[in-house]
């Protein structure tokens, strides 16, 4: 009896989050954003190196203008093979996402991917897999004004409507609970424009 219990406790719990957070996507209408991929990104620096880190959640992505939501989606849908094998692989079947950007600042810089974390909920998250997007990102190494990018993939979603910490080595940004904010005024913004539209639609 005692299993029994414990089982639907279980399901109640876990079946509405993730009922919850599908929903908080269709609830945002694509196509109405007005945010640029700055609005989302979190940022660390230090005199070698400077690291951005954007979401690539349909929860935030999806409060971007148009150009730069379809443009992220593409790069997933791109990707999208070797998503799915790095994920399989770490028995994870909706990992979280992110754009992760290497600026160098200095000739001759490196760069260790695998040291980029997250904090999350007291939990320090390594990346599962990292995803090159542009060649230069292999080689590890930066010359001043050149970038390297990839798509990091985690075990657990992002927290995209709470808190996290982005971690490198010694640098930090708990920046994005101070974005929630511009999030929720962005998204009180499509909404109201997705319902005028639907009213000018069917008058």
């Amino acid at each position: 009896m005692r299993t029994f219990a414990a089982l639907l406790f279980f399901f109640a719990s876990t079946v509405p989050a993730a009922a919850q957070a599908a929903g908080q996507v269709q609830a945002v209408p694509v196509s109405y954003g007005t945010l640029n991929q700055n609005d989302l990104a979190l940022r660390v620096q230090n005199e070698d190196l400077e690291i951005r880190f954007i979401p690539l959640d349909p929860r935030v992505t999806r409060l971007l203008a148009n150009d730069a939501f379809q443009s992220l989606r593409s790069l997933v849908e791109t990707k999208r093979r070797a998503i799915d094998s790095v994920a399989s692989r770490a028995g994870v079947s909706v990992p979280g996402l992110a754009l992760v950007s290497f600026f160098g600042l200095r000739p001759d810089t490196r760069f260790d991917p695998q040291t980029l974390t997250l904090l999350i909920r007291n939990r320090v998250f390594r990346p599962l897999g990292v995803i090159p997007i542009s060649g230069k990102f292999n080689s590890q190494q930066l010359d001043a004004r050149e970038q390297a990018s990839a798509i990091y993939l985690f075990e657990e979603d992002i927290p995209v409507d709470d808190s996290f910490t982005l971690s490198y080595g010694t640098l930090v940004s708990e920046d994005w609970q101070r974005k929630q904010p511009i999030l929720d005024r962005e998204r009180a913004r499509v909404a109201a424009r997705a319902r005028s539209e639907r009213r000018d639609t069917t008058r």
